[in-house]
């Protein structure tokens, strides 16, 4: 829908992984539609999420953390981070105060050089920063002579991100409203229901099993009444030990898990669910072309 002097824009966020994007996507639009957790690999896809203010709306697009693929799935991350800087207002690229711009950080530098799009750069958890650092992080990102602007900010506690948006704003174009006013993001319910659980599993399992977990969601079904809605969901791994890591003794892992997953699903919904999960081992499934379009990692 197009209204005169109404402005819009698209604006990707990329980085190494575990730099904040996704907090800070949830910060931005002031609700949780991205999983986050200290584990690499947490974002899979591209999610959007959708902000809009009197006259406009901006449109981010959080990818994937830019890593050296090491199968299908790892290449898909990519890909799908890579393209996100695509036909964008600008694209934001974050590094981690704390950790300074490092070798990989440097990697991805070198590739945003074929960037069309303006690029910012946006010093993250900046609260937990010394002076110092954030002053070596601005020097190294402004030689480069790279970034338009260098802002600094706190996904986690919000601080900075009011700037980030008036600066933004300047980045906007005449155009249409994309999404609907109440609208936060693209992503289907039974998506986020799934990374919901697998936010929960990567939180709770041991360092060797989260990299080859995937989510899929069975169904999804209210009854009778609107009260209660019914999700089947399946827990995908790569081994039988990763099996019984993911169920635990007794069942209690995945009992905590289901219970922990369960929660935030009933926020999201708005009603109260039973949620049955059941695990299954899918030997080496993130170089299975046919598991990934399953699990909604389609060609990019």
């Amino acid at each position: 829908m197009m209204r005169d002097g109404y402005r819009s824009g698209f604006f990707s966020i990329i980085g190494c992984p575990n730099v904040g994007k996704s907090t800070l996507l949830n910060t931005l639009i002031g609700q949780k539609i991205a999983i986050v957790t200290d584990r690499a690999q947490t974002t899979r896809n591209r999610i959007t999420g959708v902000l809009t203010g009197k006259g406009y709306q901006m449109i981010f697009l959080d990818t994937p953390g830019m890593t050296r693929p090491k199968n299908k799935l790892g290449e898909y991350m990519q890909k799908v981070a890579e393209n996100a800087s695509d036909d964008v207002e600008a694209a934001l690229f974050l590094v981690d105060a704390t950790q300074g711009v490092r070798e990989r950080d440097r990697e991805i530098i070198e590739r945003l050089k074929t960037v069309r799009a303006p690029l910012l750069g946006v010093i993250n958890k900046s609260d937990a920063a010394s002076a110092k650092q954030m002053a070596e992080i601005r020097e190294t990102l402004a030689a480069t002579g790279l970034f338009r602007e260098i802002l600094s900010i706190s996904a986690k506690t919000g601080e900075g991100t009011d700037k980030l948006l008036e600066t933004l704003q300047a980045y906007l174009v005449e155009g249409p409203q994309y999404f609907p006013e109440d609208m936060v993001t693209d992503q289907p319910e039974r998506v986020i229901c799934a990374e919901m659980i697998r936010e929960k599993a990567l939180e709770l399992l041991r360092e060797e099993v989260p990299h080859g977990i995937g989510v899929g969601m069975d169904k999804m079904e209210l009854r009778t009444g609107g009260g209660l809605m019914d999700v089947w969901a399946t827990i995908y791994c790569e081994r039988e030990s990763h099996k019984g890591i993911i169920i635990g003794r007794g069942g209690k892992m995945l009992k905590r898990i289901g219970s922990e997953a369960r929660r935030e699903i009933e926020w999201l919904l708005g009603v109260r669910v039973n949620l049955q999960l059941w695990i299954k081992v899918k030997d080496d499934w993130r170089n299975r072309q046919q598991m990934l379009n399953e699990l909604g990692y389609r060609d990019v």
